[in-house]
């Protein structure tokens, strides 16, 4: 085991609070992290198994026909479990949980490429960086500067855009203050456009998130395994709070 055995007084744990009754499946979530954190366009021989997708949004349905047939859409990322299974068997360090922050970190430079991680992660939120980024000529002028490429051979996952947050913390240093709730989003929360995702400092009670986390329609995906993740959903549909208990979805999943 790594870290302090207790967290740091004052420190943050970020989580997040996604409503699927809310979420339309538009993906607009999915196009504001690849861009955000440079992830490259998939080349011709990406498929579904090696291209790089730090956030997916998967449809599952209830199995049933028509009239109760019925659907959701789920934002599938890193859940960024405060008992991450992936951080254990990582020979490298590189992957690291920050103890003021709650965030699974995923440091490129010390990665491998075993791909422990991937196997260890029951909720399949990891990618393989399998080629080297390319992007269309006259496209290298939109990358991100607070985020370097990533060369091929290391895993990649979400990290709550944590370099939103050095911005955040710099800007309010310098102003002599406390980085505000609204000041440090990652970049899906942002694009949302129906407001679905919530994030948050969980240990601050008065933050949007903490007030939702525990909502009596809130659940986390493979609750029953002890990961601890700080990524819930929300519905008030009881067959999807029953597949969460099962599984994750991946692909198209269906009831049945």
């Amino acid at each position: 085991m790594s870290g302090p055995k207790e967290t740091p007084q004052g420190a943050s744990r970020y989580g997040m609070v996604i409503d699927l009754d809310r979420c339309n499946g538009c993906g607009a979530c999915m196009v504001a992290c690849a861009v955000e954190n440079n992830v490259a366009p998939a080349p011709q021989r990406a498929n579904d198994r090696n291209g790089i997708t730090l956030l997916r949004v998967f449809p599952m349905r209830n199995g049933r026909d028509y009239p109760e047939s019925r659907q959701v859409f789920v934002p599938m990322t890193c859940q960024q479990c405060d008992a991450p299974p992936c951080e254990s068997v990582c020979p490298q360090h590189a992957v690291e949980f920050d103890w003021t922050t709650g965030i699974v970190a995923q440091i490129p430079v010390r990665c491998l490429g075993c791909r422990y991680c991937m196997v260890a992660c029951p909720y399949h939120a990891r990618a393989f960086n399998w080629w080297d980024p390319e992007w269309p000529e006259g496209m290298e002028s939109t990358l991100n500067p607070d985020i370097s490429t990533r060369s091929r051979g290391v895993a990649e996952k979400c990290n709550f855009c944590h370099h939103r947050r050095q911005v955040a913390r710099e800007r309010a240093a310098h102003e002599g203050r406390e980085v505000r709730e609204d000041e440090y989003q990652p970049a899906c929360v942002e694009a949302c456009p129906v407001g679905a995702i919530v994030f948050g400092d969980l240990n601050d009670p008065d933050s949007a998130v903490a007030k939702v986390y525990e909502a009596p329609d809130a659940f986390a995906f493979l609750d029953k395994l002890g990961t601890k993740p700080k990524i819930r959903y929300r519905s008030r549909q009881e067959w999807v709070h029953a597949m969460a208990r099962q599984g994750v979805p991946e692909k198209e999943v269906t009831r049945g």
